[in-house]
């Protein structure tokens, strides 16, 4: 038996212990609701991430290999940058339309079957029209939409059920399960799926994914009287205007119309990425005028507090996004994935991120709640400081492993196990407490445009990241480039981008701690 196939079998037993554990030691404190959530958000992520663990390996080794080995990486991951970025776009336009007009439950099972649609179409693809760019663009884009409609809404339902007195206390645990299912998801899909689509066909790996959205839509839509009337839809969607159809009616045609406009973005690359770029400043610029326009005062200095932790928080997603774009092109080239007889696919490592959250995550809420009643907790600010650190520390653990340990241009694979797990707990210093954060620092006339703002964040970040690749790849090697020429334009990325860049703007924040806790005023 493979070392693969072990992984993946230790990986469903692991889940299949896990998983039920967690549902029975808090079944009798949560609605059933919850569990519910907790499947439909873990299947969906099991599609997500399967699709996202061979979407760069396969762009570059099928896709767009005629155009060579060098140009077909830096196509790949100009793709994957808009991609991503553009999944973190549209969620702030899914939210609204299901506050306003869908409802929950459809704006759930709308994206849900956009992007099902879309994971099989990327299956056929592969099995039919291997090679036909344009059907693999509308496939992109259907997840696109999906996702922005699936997304920012089933978080936001699952909060519907926690609104009473009674239930506000079990607010932040629920969360916390709901965590576990969104991470069990992902840590199974990248195993599973990457082990199919390289070891067995890519489209049967992708077609994986789309019947692990399939799964996830059917316990949503068959569990729904456990959802107690909440989440349908809204009045407003109903009303009729134009041509005697719906509101709603004319958004699902707009939705439509919108999927080859995403497509032709992910093909206009150059264009996308200005567009971006612009909308970045625009935001930072509303930011500085939102602060001084604020009449009081304290308002003003928490926002821009929102503003100094945006640029910072583009700067770590950029650099811990490279995992599923030159992260995992760098463990194809440049790992040794050899263990006994056989090796472990390059698409099953992205699984590490997912694993490290399920084992640490609880350990983090424990350290955290321990210093908070001794009055220690870092600030917001400053568990940013820690994510940098913590992120740099894994690229440069990579860097030394490719100076002192490396053989033949290939790294021993524990290093690159290491650099994720210093990365996972960098994501567990920085990431939860960002959304948080808004609620708490952001005027509440205007927390929701604020919580937009903070998504747009995050599809700078991958844009970036696509770019960080790109300019990676553009490095001039010949075709018969050696895994050493490939790993020394890899490390001296790496070195440059995640290590100086990084520890750089970490000692920036880290001088600016004192100024923004001040300008918190009391929120910690």
């Amino acid at each position: 038996m493979s070392p693969a196939v072990i992984l993946l079998i230790v990986a469903w037993v692991f889940c299949l212990i896990w998983i039920p554990y967690i549902i029975y030691s808090n079944k009798k404190t949560n609605p059933k609701a919850l569990f519910i959530l907790f499947f439909a958000e873990m299947w969906e992520r099991f599609s997500y991430y399967g699709m996202r663990a061979l979407l760069t390996l396969y762009m570059a080794q099928v896709l767009f290999v005629e155009l060579g080995r060098q140009l077909a990486e830096q196509k790949s991951l100009a793709v994957y940058g808009s991609y991503t970025s553009l999944v973190y776009l549209f969620p702030v336009i899914g939210g609204l339309i299901a506050d306003r007009y869908f409802g929950f439950r459809k704006a759930i099972i709308t994206g849900g079957i956009l992007m099902m649609l879309g994971h099989f179409a990327l299956a056929l693809e592969g099995m039919i029209f291997q090679g036909d760019v344009i059907i693999f663009n509308l496939s992109l884009a259907l997840i696109i939409v999906g996702n922005a409609y699936f997304k920012p809404n089933i978080s936001s339902f699952l909060g519907q059920f926690y609104e009473e007195e009674r239930m506000k206390l079990k607010k932040d645990g629920a969360f916390n399960i709901f965590y576990v299912g969104i991470n069990a998801g992902a840590f199974l899909s990248s195993v599973t799926c990457g082990y199919v689509g390289q070891e067995i066909s890519w489209h049967y790996g992708f077609g994986l994914a789309g019947i692990g959205m399939l799964v996830g839509l059917l316990v949503f839509y068959f569990n729904q009287g456990a959802l107690q009337g909440k989440g349908k839809i809204e009045e407003a969607g109903r009303k009729k205007i134009f041509a005697n159809l719906s509101v709603n009616t004319w958004i699902l045609i707009a939705t439509i119309v919108l999927i080859p406009i995403v497509s032709s973005m992910l093909q206009l690359n150059e264009v996308f990425t200005t567009l971006l770029l612009v909308a970045g400043l625009g935001i930072i610029a509303f930011m500085i005028i939102q602060g001084f326009l604020q009449k009081d005062k304290v308002a003003g200095q928490r926002l821009w507090v929102v503003l100094v932790l945006f640029i910072f928080n583009v700067i770590f997603w950029a650099l811990f996004e490279q995992a599923g774009g030159s992260l995992t092109l760098f463990t194809e080239n440049n790992v040794d994935r050899t263990i006994g007889d056989g090796d472990i696919p390059a698409s099953m490592f992205q699984a590490l991120n997912a694993f490290f959250i399920l084992i640490f995550a609880t350990g983090f809420t424990w350290i955290w709640n321990k210093l908070r009643k001794r009055n220690l907790e870092p600030s917001t600010p400053m568990k940013f400081v820690l994510g940098l650190v913590q992120l740099a520390l894994g690229f440069g653990i990579v860097v030394l492993a490719s100076k002192f340990f490396a053989t033949d241009g290939l790294i021993p694979m524990i290093f690159i196990v290491l650099m994720y797990m210093f990365h996972t707990t960098g994501e567990l210093s920085l990431s939860p407490v960002g959304l948080s954060m808004i609620t708490k620092l952001s005027p509440k006339k205007i927390v929701g445009m604020i919580m937009g703002v903070w998504f747009v964040s995050f599809a700078l970040a991958n844009k970036l990241a696509g770019k960080i690749g790109e300019w990676t790849a553009k490095t001039e090697l010949p075709e018969s480039a050696t895994a050493i020429d490939t790993l020394n334009v890899y490390t001296s990325t790496y070195l440059n981008w995640g290590v100086y860049v990084v520890l750089a703007s970490a000692l920036l924040l880290l001088l600016l701690v004192p100024l923004l806790r001040k300008w918190m005023n009391g929120i910690h």
